[in-house]
């Protein structure tokens, strides 16, 4: 991004002062501008207006702000009705300028792994840009578009949602040649009352994609292979074979060739098969993909593999987390060998009012994994699936914390298990089951 204030004002078809100043980055945090920023003052719970003069002062170049707030006429400005539909369109226009292939995903769960398993197979053979950790809403997806380099050729954007119509905006504002939606969960269920309208809401993923375009789903879920879209629809997912893994890889076949993915779960094969799919509507060859697989920068707390000082296998899934999702994970820790293997779940946030038979629900699923101790940690898990459980496992192999009992948690994690025996942590980001998994490994 190298452009002036002025030719910003013209973008925006908007008033400018000072515009001779260079932009070359953007950013809407005061905290983290860096000299030659465009410092965006968003109107949000706080208001950026507030934080113009810290910007300025942490080397911000210039400012967007909006024709509401008094700004001094000596500071570099780019003045618009509202700054938020002003950074939309400015990212917008970098998207069209650089013209790169755009690979847009969504999905209730998977979206981030399978947005680095793509971009590790496009970047096999094209330049490749992806969002940086979870940009991925209204103010993330325009600033992945202006931080993309000049000589992008393939773009890998995440998609979030978590409301209907959200994803129309950020498709329509990244305009993608291949739409990848993951799978359907039971994420944010607590606004849309059922998968179904979940489903409706990701297929709103098509509402920017090219006329020519490709929709990318999954094989098996009817609620998307029966949808009526107006581009072409192909599923992924099916034909695999030997599928097989070990204690920190999964293996399996496709279309001939062997893949190794170093990470574990049905459910990340057809992330695989999703950026594979990806991959090859852009002509990227299944070697290529293959090697990119068995060695990719995975996002932080996406079903990560970690250690700790003694020797325990950690798998830390602790970013989201719904029915589905667990159900998955579990099939995966029931399959990987080791002597001991404990269980430590938090509770799933945004299921409304489904959240005790969804919590509850989840008891056969955890009896069946054959776990040897499980941690529940929340009000919902303590109060919907504990009880349950009690039937099934005494006081030594099963016990339950509140939220602000980490601390408690982490003491009794600390002592537990011997050298190659499994923890699986997984929770909703809103319990911080993150701060567990730090101090496992410190």
């Amino acid at each position: 991004m190298n452009y002036s204030v002025k030719k910003i004002g013209q973008i925006l078809n908007a008033t400018t002062q000072i515009d001779s100043k260079i932009v070359t980055g953007v950013s809407f945090d005061s905290r983290k501008v860096k000299s030659g920023d465009l410092f965006v003052a968003l109107v949000a719970e706080n208001d950026g207006h507030d934080y113009v003069q810290q910007a300025l002062t942490k080397g911000a170049t210039a400012v967007l702000v909006d024709d509401r707030h008094q700004i001094d006429s000596k500071i570099p400005a780019i003045i618009v009705s509202d700054t938020l539909l002003a950074l939309q369109q400015l990212g917008e226009y970098r998207r069209h300028q650089i013209n790169p292939k755009v690979v847009a995903i969504t999905g209730s769960n998977g979206k981030t792994t399978t947005k680095d398993m793509a971009s590790a197979i496009m970047g096999s053979q094209y330049k490749t840009f992806k969002t940086p950790e979870n940009f991925n809403n209204e103010i993330g997806v325009p600033l992945t578009l202006l931080t993309m380099p000049d000589d992008t050729e393939v773009l890998v954007v995440e998609l979030g949602m978590d409301r209907p119509g959200q994803l129309t905006t950020l498709s329509e504002l990244v305009s993608p040649d291949i739409a990848i939606i993951t799978m359907i969960g039971e994420a944010h269920i607590e606004f849309f009352k059922t998968r179904e309208n979940i489903a409706k809401a990701k297929l709103e993923i098509t509402k920017g994609l090219k006329s020519q375009g490709t929709l990318l789903v999954p094989y098996d879920e009817p609620l998307l292979t029966n949808a009526q879209v107006k581009q072409n629809v192909q599923t992924f997912g099916q034909d695999i074979k030997d599928i097989n893994s070990s204690s920190s890889k999964t293996f399996f076949t496709y279309q001939n060739t062997r893949f190794a993915i170093p990470l574990l779960g049905r459910y990340n094969i057809m992330n695989a098969l999703a950026a594979i799919s990806a991959g090859i509507l852009l002509h990227i060859e299944l070697k290529n993909a293959a090697e990119a697989l068995q060695h990719f920068d995975l996002t932080k707390n996406r079903t990560e593999q970690l250690t700790t000082s003694h020797g325990v296998n950690l798998i830390s899934d602790v970013y989201n987390s719904n029915p589905t999702a667990v159900a998955a994970v579990l099939a995966t820790l029931k399959i990987i060998p080791a002597t001991h293997k404990y269980v430590v779940l938090g509770d799933m946030l945004e299921l409304g009012e489904q959240a005790a038979s969804l919590h509850a629900c989840l008891a056969e699923t955890v009896i069946n994994a054959n776990v040897d101790g499980v941690y529940l940690v929340g009000p919902l898990m303590n109060k919907y699936l504990y009880p349950i459980l009690q039937r099934r496992f005494d006081s030594a192999h099963l016990h339950q914390y509140e939220t602000d009992q980490l601390a408690e948690l982490i003491k009794d994690l600390q002592t537990l298990g011997e050298n190659g025996d499994v923890i699986l942590l997984k929770a909703s980001h809103g319990i911080h089951l993150e701060n567990v998994v730090n101090a496992l490994v410190k």
